[in-house]
């Protein structure tokens, strides 16, 4: 608790420039990220992140210092040719995407390693530090670094703001913005470029190697909390600088655990807790629907065999044991005595002396699950003119997700008929 406290309590100069510039750094690179996130391009981050170390090394060689400035220049430069490479091959050759990303992030990033060698061995004193590009080194965020790469990220986040819909319309739908008279091209580029310009700010914080999940990862989490754009871009931010905030945390309370690593991690542990427990799209809430959409299907399907029974016999009330439910039905035992125990629950059914009993409840369900299954039969047979003895498998499905505002339109186009096209009475 008492570093906690003494880490928020932010005395320390060096502390304070590490924690905005990776907040500042993971929050711009997860608002940019939404967009190529929801144009499926999550793979072009990996090939601008690979692609800068290049630029970041020419420019070295061409200022002979480390200044921000000029590395952000290059870098930039050459990341916006990596993508521009990337569409090139991909419109010009048989060559897929994923096939083209693959190709340029492996040459531009073996140039890369082949320069930083090359400085390495200059035996010029300034290169020192150049190689933590690599892997980042956020506790170097300090003075004029933290300016120049603080100002880049203020640049990102605003120009989002400002063309929000623009971007979100290209996200989506770019023929209609297109129509729409949207200069489609130029947003793309714009798009390009903040996304290029988020891996160049970004890679001195979690460093090449790292920056792709640092620029997808915050997206995809927040992807699964919500259908809403904004509160999306909101969400990946705020994911981000979390990570940010909490890889710096790390690394103060323990100074031999790098901070980009760190962020990485965190933000990836957010990521896999979204994926899981998400309440609408997590693994596990999907599971429990599906699970609860069979039982259902299958609870439906028994009532609807039951009432079948009491009309074939003219006797609804008639008592059945699981056996004969078997047999009539093929019925899985297991499945079928849960949803006879779940029925009971429900009020559809009673149980005496090991034989199950429609309640007048249950017989109105499977009187309606009946009731669709033959209208929609009747439906497919007059409307769309499939032969009766090919309709029975769709209406198995259909029947179970008709809502009563469909059914009542289904009475009326089909004029409330009396038989469905195997001449069984349709129950009303």
């Amino acid at each position: 608790m008492e570093v906690l406290i003494e880490f928020f309590s932010f005395q320390d100069p060096n502390v304070v420039s590490v924690v905005v510039g990776a907040i500042l750094l993971t929050a711009s690179s997860a608002v940019v990220g939404t967009f190529t996130f929801l144009k499926k391009k999550a793979l072009v981050g990996d090939a601008v992140a690979h692609a800068v170390l290049p630029g970041i090394c020419l420019a070295f060689l061409l200022s002979g210092n480390k200044n921000p400035f000029f590395l952000i220049v290059g870098a930039f430069i050459t990341g916006w040719i990596s993508l521009v490479l990337v569409d090139t091959i991909t419109a010009r050759s048989k060559l897929k995407e994923d096939t083209a990303i693959a190709l340029i992030l492996s040459v531009f990033f073996g140039l890369g390693i082949l320069m930083l060698t090359y400085i390495q061995h200059t035996g010029n004193a300034a290169q020192t530090g150049l190689q933590s590009f690599l892997f980042g080194k956020a506790a170097a965020l300090v003075g004029q670094d933290l300016w120049v790469f603080g100002i880049v990220a203020v640049i990102l986040i605003v120009t989002v703001v400002l063309f929000f819909k623009e971007l979100t319309l290209i996200a989506f739908d770019e023929h209609f913005a297109h129509a729409i008279g949207l200069p489609v091209r130029g947003l793309n580029l714009l798009l390009t470029s903040l996304t290029v310009m988020a891996v160049v700010t970004g890679i001195q914080a979690v460093g090449v190697v790292l920056m792709a999940a640092m620029l997808i990862t915050p997206a995809a989490a927040a992807r699964f909390w919500t259908d809403d754009v904004r509160l999306m871009t909101f969400l990946a931010a705020l994911m981000g600088a979390f990570s940010g905030l909490s890889g710096a945390f790390v690394s103060y309370t323990a100074p031999t655990m790098p901070t980009g690593p760190w962020i990485v991690m965190i933000i990836s542990m957010i990521a896999i807790f979204s994926f899981f427990f998400a309440p609408a799209r997590g693994i596990i809430s999907n599971t429990v629907r599906q699970r609860n959409q069979q039982a259902q299907i299958m609870q439906e399907n028994l009532l609807k065999e039951l009432y079948r029974l009491g009309e074939k016999e003219e006797n609804h009330f008639q008592e059945r044991s699981v056996q004969e439910l078997i047999e009539k039905r093929h019925f899985p035992k297991r499945p079928l005595k849960a949803a006879l125990r779940q029925l009971k629950r429900r009020g559809y059914l009673t149980h005496h002396h090991g034989l199950w009993q429609l309640t007048q409840n249950g017989k109105a369900k499977g009187r309606r699950v009946v009731k669709l299954h033959r209208l929609w039969e009747l439906y497919l047979s007059k409307y769309m003119k499939i032969e009766p003895d090919h309709v029975h498998e769709d209406a198995e499905t259909i029947e179970h997700v008709i809502t009563p505002e469909l059914e009542a339109q289904l009475e009326a186009l089909l004029d409330y008929p009396e038989v469905d096209p195997h001449d069984s009475k349709i129950p009303y």
